[in-house]
């Protein structure tokens, strides 16, 4: 079974990347983020022709998550907690996460917060969220040691110095700032692996791109997007690879696909 995760920037803009996407690879699940749409937005009929199911979340044209399968999509939730955090004027359980059991796997898109600038209302709110995510995948491996889980997405943290085409540029920056990296490691540290890394190892290996300044072909990125899975479903890993390829041409997104393949 291939599970993949991409944040597409607008799905709605690019649901012909999507479906060669997943014709092209094969896959079995895909999550997304940035969908940057509302329910009645989202471009359903495509994926059902090619036979996959899908369930979203998205309030506005802003963040969205969903998850796209072929093998099932079973026990949907879009809240990894009942007390998630919140932000906005009014306050509001942001379209960030949406989680489903598909072919056995209970598979988790995530959309953290992006937190802006260091010391920002945003930044706490993403170190809170990140936390509360922490406590509630450790809960879900100390309920069940088994489970099979894959939790996936732009985790909006670059966790290692190699995951930054230069750390002098981003000093004193978000997404690779101490809090930010421990609240990455903190759930890692739980018992859940990047599964991905070790096929695809640094430097110099990225998933995200800017738009701006030439940063693809300048090898200009970050690597922020990651499929941490849970120690039943690590071990069933075979391979895994991010497709640097759909990042280049007309109308791509400004991040590249992350496939695992488990047994």
């Amino acid at each position: 079974m291939r599970i993949a995760t991409w944040n597409v920037n607008s799905i709605r803009s690019r649901i012909d990347r999507v479906t060669a996407f997943l014709e092209r690879h094969d896959i079995d699940v895909l999550a997304i983020q940035e969908t940057k749409c509302r329910e009645d937005q989202f471009p359903g009929l495509e994926l059902s022709a090619m036979g996959y199911e899908f369930a979203h979340q998205g309030l506005s044209q802003w963040n969205g998550v969903a998850l796209i399968s072929r093998v099932g999509l079973e026990d949907v939730a879009t809240q990894f907690a009942d007390d998630q955090p919140m932000f906005g004027e009014p306050e509001i359980v942001e379209a960030r996460s949406i989680g489903a059991t598909c072919g056995g796997v209970r598979v988790w898109s995530f959309y953290v917060p992006n937190g802006r600038e260091v010391g920002h209302p945003h930044y706490d709110y993403k170190l809170l969220w990140l936390e509360r995510l922490r406590q509630a995948s450790a809960q879900w491996l100390a309920e069940n040691p088994d489970a099979q889980i894959a939790l996936t997405g732009d985790w909006n943290v670059a966790p290692q110095d190699d995951d930054v085409w230069d750390m002098s540029v981003f000093e004193g920056h978000t997404h690779v700032s101490k809090p930010e990296r421990d609240a990455f490691h903190a759930i890692v540290d739980t018992g859940y692996a990047d599964v991905v890394r070790p096929f695809t190892p640094g430097p110099g290996v990225y998933t995200y791109w800017d738009y701006q300044q030439l940063a693809f072909p300048k090898k200009r990125g970050l690597r922020i997007d990651f499929i941490l899975a849970s120690p039943a479903l690590s071990t069933r890993v075979e391979t895994a690879w991010i497709d640097r390829e759909e990042r280049k041409g007309k109308g791509a997104s400004d991040h590249a696909p992350v496939i695992i393949e488990i047994a």
